[in-house]
């Protein structure tokens, strides 16, 4: 697994971030992919509150206990909810310029680095990924070192909570919506990502969505236990992970 930071001038997220907390307004962040057309992230959708939040989410931040990680926190509002509800929350993003933003909005432990990075040692009772959590596990393979990374971290008796997609949605057929998916390719669930932010472009970087059930599989064959918490309105979902 890769334990790198963002340089800034390799960081579009970062950069509209920034660009938005400060000036309360953002151009375009772009999202490219081989495999899907042109897209875009709303940037005033990574500052939401807890109420605008989809309900996989507040889920999630009601459920957390203890010590608790937000892995990928970005503007940090997930952290300021569980603040707010007076949870003892660290953030933690590979964005020196999210994590900037993050003090500044009043993120108490907002830190820069990489949740692979072995010299971070604590230990916690709650692990948070969430907006799409299983992304930055990048692929399939990567499950066996992903897994053994939680257990350096988790307490006795801690959990994970993730959230993902299932896309093989945009493999169905109109006509019968059986799905027509290339059982000799790449997982449909591993996708390659580059965003651009004005005149700022990242690296080309490997994004996994994971249906609930691949998942549970290699949870299981890593030591884990996969519970269902929520099913989300457009093929997504909350899961909790246990040791086993």
């Amino acid at each position: 697994m890769e334990t790198t930071i963002l340089p800034a001038e390799k960081d579009p997220m970062g950069a509209a971030i920034h660009e938005f907390f400060n000036r309360r307004n953002a151009g375009r962040l772009r999202v490219f992919s081989s495999q899907f057309d042109e897209d875009e992230i709303p940037v005033r959708q990574l500052f939401r509150s807890f109420s605008s939040m989809p309900a996989i989410e507040r889920t999630a931040l009601q459920l957390a206990q203890g010590r608790i990680l937000d892995v990928g926190a970005g503007s940090g509002c997930h952290a300021l909810a569980l603040q707010e509800m007076g949870k003892d929350v660290c953030a933690i993003d590979v964005s020196s310029l999210s994590v900037e933003v993050m003090i500044q909005r009043g993120v108490n432990d907002a830190r820069l680095i990489n949740l692979f990075d072995q010299s971070f040692r604590e230990s916690f009772d709650t692990i948070l990924m969430l907006m799409n959590g299983s992304g930055i596990i990048g692929k399939l393979s990567n499950m066996p070192a992903f897994f053994q990374r939680m257990k350096q971290m988790l307490r006795p008796g801690g959990c994970i909570y993730m959230d993902s997609s299932d896309l093989s949605y945009l493999f169905e057929e109109e006509e019968d919506g059986s799905i027509l998916i290339d059982l000799a390719g790449n997982y449909y669930g591993e996708i390659d990502f580059r965003m651009k932010y004005k005149d700022i472009e990242g690296d080309s970087f490997h994004w996994l969505y994971v249906d609930f059930e691949t998942l549970g599989l290699y949870a299981s064959e890593c030591g884990f236990k996969a519970e269902l918490v929520k099913r989300g309105k457009h093929y997504d979902y909350l899961a909790k992970l246990t040791v086993a």
